[in-house]
């Protein structure tokens, strides 16, 4: 069986509407954390202009593959790129967008600031790096339930939990990126959208 996601079944259609308002004809979009690869086969599928890269850590790369093969979708790069996002060194070339759907909460800070700092990289001139998932904001959880995840990421693994906005825009500063806009979204997600500096 195909492995499957609920929760990328449900905020595909949200994520979409965002994601075309940012990504135009011709763009190259690199996936960071791809799992099942629904959005990947969802977003390239909707999206037959731009070039979807989906990538993943090399142990999860198993739960697309499958998915992503069958699909054959001509947009659709594969196979599957492998990155850790702390290492240095990513298998791909410049992109005009990176696209990251929840993964910030579950990986260390550690990785966190490295994914950021990996942007001027990967990202062309002008190029969005687009941020889905919970967040908080100013300390504050926006939500009990998400003040409930939170609780529950970090008894599975203390290095997880929902990251705050005002931290993240410090790290984007440094990494050379600006907040340029948010999207409340369904369940209490958002969209943050980040612009790397001309």
């Amino acid at each position: 069986m195909i492995p499957h996601s609920d929760a990328a079944e449900r905020n595909k259609h949200a994520i979409l509407e965002v994601l075309k308002a940012y990504l135009a004809p011709g763009a190259q979009v690199l996936e960071i954390g791809c799992g099942t690869g629904q959005h990947a086969e969802y977003f390239a599928r909707q999206l037959p202009g731009i070039t979807w890269i989906p990538s993943d850590r090399l142990e999860s790369l198993p739960l697309s593959e499958e998915r992503l093969h069958q699909a054959q979708l001509p947009n659709l790069v594969l196979p599957v790129r492998a990155i850790d996002v702390s290492r240095l060194q990513w298998p791909v070339g410049l992109v005009s967008a990176v696209f990251t759907a929840n993964t910030l909460h579950i990986m260390s800070w550690e990785e966190v600031e490295a994914l950021f700092f990996q942007m001027p990289r990967v990202l062309l001139s002008g190029g969005v790096f687009l941020t889905y998932g919970p967040f908080n904001e100013a300390g504050a959880f926006t939500s009990a339930s998400n003040e409930a995840f939170d609780q529950s990421l970090r008894a599975r693994k203390p290095s997880m939990g929902i990251r705050d906005i005002v931290d993240l825009e410090a790290l984007a500063q440094r990494s050379g990126l600006a907040l340029q806009a948010k999207y409340n979204l369904p369940a209490n997600n958002q969209i943050l959208v980040w612009v790397l500096a001309d």
